[in-house]
């Protein structure tokens, strides 16, 4: 955008019109309100309706004017100053950057741009204003590459469609494209010109991995229980957060195997997924929006014969651990993204759900391998493959009880004649002649003697 049509735009929230050098002083708070907010543009010679008046420039001005702002901004402010011919005459203008060591004082007062208008601070307001300066968020950071091309119009539609949908909030009518995306932390005014965010670039960029090669996420299955095991599938998965995230679970879903039931009552069967998916979900979710993304790897799925591992980069923040997790985001903005699409409930609960999922599904809670330079949560299967009895193949040879005991001992590898007592509420002796006929049907094998007795799945014998 030219210097005319800035002017044209009028003054905003990063734009102001001096008439002349007379203001000084209005000059220099206001180089102090830009540089603790986010930066902006003066234009003196300039009236407020926009109209070129121009000033009598040279060396020694620009000069002058220069020396006014550094004894009296404290740390020391040194903006760009230049003489630009508008119209046949002079305006002098001054490009202000936000500073990351705040407050900015003019004349020992802080002020901060408010609209069109300069606030002067006091301690509550400078208080705040220092601890927002001591944590600067990895994804509210510009994307110094980027610019506002960069941004997919397309995706932001997608975006304003879902939370209307799932938040029920209403798109904005009046509200100008540009405006929109500085309101949800997709982009950021500096000097007049619009600079997505890193949290712009990976939630509606076009090609986010132009920017961030390590965005992506690799998922892979394994036949076998390790890495060094032959690979069955993969997919680099790339896009957007969100594009990831679908492209993720459709690979997880086709991935992971069934345990089939057929219904007592009918010739239908039941089938239910090995884990369960919403919880592998909310963990892939998880790693990459709370990942260390100064950390060149990227986020990893590893899907095993007996359980799946996702790793992301970075540690839980100062505070939080897996069995007191707290929200404290890593990236806030991308938090708050996925929460507007429904990707994520609530704040702070996905350990929480993810470990409610499991004891619902019938898993064991996910547990956490913690390492300096990364996080890995791990979800243990239900079945191993070298145990794996598909229950509708014997289905019609079992009563209920008999298929509610074999679904047990396929998580746990066996059962015990006290354990078979409990989930099906009979005697000791129906239990003995249940397991047994089991066991002569070969679904079993009996070790152990006595009070230690164990039915063991074919396989873990």
């Amino acid at each position: 955008m030219n210097i005319t049509e800035l002017i044209c735009q009028g003054e905003c929230e990063t734009t102001e019109f001096k008439t002349s050098l007379a203001e000084w002083r209005d000059v220099v708070e206001t180089i102090s309100a830009f540089s603790n907010r986010n930066g902006g543009t003066i234009f003196i010679g300039v009236a407020d309706n926009c109209d070129i008046i121009g000033v009598d420039g040279g060396k020694s001005t620009i000069e002058n004017l220069a020396n006014q702002i550094k004894q009296n901004t404290d740390p020391v402010i040194y903006p760009s100053v230049m003489i630009e011919e508008v119209d046949g005459k002079q305006v002098i203008v001054v490009d202000v950057e936000e500073i990351m060591q705040k407050p900015v004082l003019a004349f020992g007062r802080a002020f901060i741009r408010v609209g069109k208008s300069n606030q002067k601070l006091g301690y509550e307001g400078i208080r705040g204003l220092v601890l927002r300066a001591s944590k600067v968020y990895w994804d509210e950071r510009i994307c110094e590459d980027a610019g506002l091309e960069d941004i997919d119009e397309e995706k932001v539609k997608w975006f304003l469609d879902e939370r209307k949908r799932k938040r029920n909030v209403a798109k904005p009518k009046d509200m100008a494209f540009e405006e929109l995306l500085i309101n949800i932390g997709a982009i950021k005014s500096i000097n007049g010109d619009m600079k997505p965010t890193n949290a712009g670039i990976l939630f509606f960029g076009k090609n986010p991995q132009r920017f961030f090669i390590n965005s992506g996420l690799r998922v892979a299955k394994f036949k076998g229980t390790d890495v060094t095991h032959p690979v069955i599938d993969r997919i680099d998965c790339r896009g957007t957060l969100w594009e990831i995230v679908n492209m993720a679970e459709e690979f997880i879903r086709r991935n992971v195997r069934l345990l089939s039931f057929r219904v007592p009552t009918s010739f239908q069967r039941e089938d239910k997924f090995e884990y369960p998916i919403d919880a592998l979900r909310e963990a892939v979710i998880n790693a990459l929006i709370h990942r260390n993304y100064a950390e060149p790897a990227d986020v990893r799925t590893f899907l095993f014969d007996t359980y799946v591992e996702i790793i992301s980069p970075g540690t839980f923040p100062r505070g939080v651990t897996p069995k007191h997790p707290v929200h404290k985001p890593v990236n806030p903005i991308l938090c708050s993204l996925m929460y507007d699409i429904g990707f994520i409930e609530k704040y702070g609960s996905g350990i929480k759900l993810m470990r409610r999922l499991c004891r619902e599904w019938g898993n064991r809670e996910p547990d956490y391998d913690l390492h300096p330079l990364e996080t890995k949560i791990i979800f243990e299967s239900q079945i191993k493959e070298t145990t794996y009895i598909e229950v509708a193949d014997v289905s019609d040879n079992l009563n209920d009880r008999q298929k509610k005991a074999l679904y047990f001992a396929q998580k746990k590898g066996f059962i015990t004649r006290k354990e078979y007592m409990d989930i099906n509420s009979i005697s000791n002796k129906t239990a003995y002649n249940e397991l047994k006929d089991m066991a002569e049907k070969g679904l079993v094998t009996i070790m152990g003697k006595g009070r230690g007795v164990k039915y063991v799945i074919k396989g873990n014998d």
